[in-house]
């Protein structure tokens, strides 16, 4: 049985960072992607950033160059460094794991079936 633990949310300043974990029991980084979703409130949920098992990343176009997404393999733990943060970007992050192939031009793998329940980052301007 897979179990997807999130952890490191919180509220901040925009312009501050945050560190969310995932930490992952019943399945391994080593032979799955492993992502991270959010959702804000109103909108649908998207794919924000991927690693797959070679460790190659994917992430979506508003947060290149801000979220650096990594992962533990020994320990089992997924990772997002999230700097310079927006307002926008305050919303329930969901760790995800499952697939090995990253879906082009996106922050997500298909057949990503195994989520956590999510952890709150609240971005004030």
């Amino acid at each position: 049985q897979v179990e997807l633990v999130e952890s490191g949310g919180g509220s901040v300043q925009a312009g501050g960072s945050l560190r969310l974990s995932c930490a992952a029991s019943g399945i391994s980084f080593r032979r799955y992607c492993g992502g991270w979703f959010r959702q804000a409130p109103g909108k649908e949920r998207e794919g924000v950033a991927v690693i797959d098992d070679n460790g190659r990343t994917g992430y979506t176009n508003s947060v290149k160059g801000r979220f650096t997404i990594s992962k533990d393999n020994a320990k089992s733990i997924l990772y997002l460094q999230m700097d310079s943060l927006k307002p926008e970007d305050t919303a329930m992050y969901y760790c995800a794991a499952g697939g090995d192939t990253i879906v082009p031009g996106g922050g997500s793998c298909y057949g990503m079936d195994d989520w956590g329940k999510g952890t709150l980052v609240t971005i004030s301007s």
